[in-house]
C-alpha cells in the first residue's frame, strides 16, 4: 500500500480553525485512504474534526499531509488544494 506525503502552508489569516477542519474532514471522508495531518510535531487523524482542531495551526504554519491507501494521491492532492485556497478565506 503506497503512502503519499506532502507539505503545504496554511495561507489564511485565521489558520486551521473549526470551519477549515470540517472542510478537510468532509473531503477526507469521501476517500478510502487514511489521512494523518501533522504540524509542529503534533499529528492528528484527518478524518476527525476534534483531532484536527488540536493542531491549532496558525497562518503560515506548515502542515504535513500523509495518506495511505488506494486513493491516497487523490486525497492528498485534494486536501492540499483546499489548504492552498485558504479555505475560501483569502481576500
Amino acid at each position: 500500500m503506497a503512502e503519499v506525503v506532502l507539505d503545504v502552508r496554511v495561507p489564511n489569516a485565521a489558520g486551521l480553525h473549526a470551519r477549515p477542519c470540517q472542510a478537510i474532514v468532509a473531503l477526507a471522508q469521501r476517500h478510502r485512504a487514511s489521512l494523518r495531518v501533522a504540524c509542529d510535531g503534533v499529528e492528528a487523524d484527518g478524518k476527525s474534526i476534534l483531532e484536527l482542531m488540536t493542531l491549532c495551526a496558525p497562518c503560515e504554519a506548515t502542515l504535513t499531509l500523509r495518506a495511505r491507501g488506494d486513493d491516497a494521491q487523490d486525497l492528498v492532492q485534494g486536501v492540499a488544494s483546499l489548504v492552498r485556497s485558504g479555505f475560501g478565506e483569502l481576500d
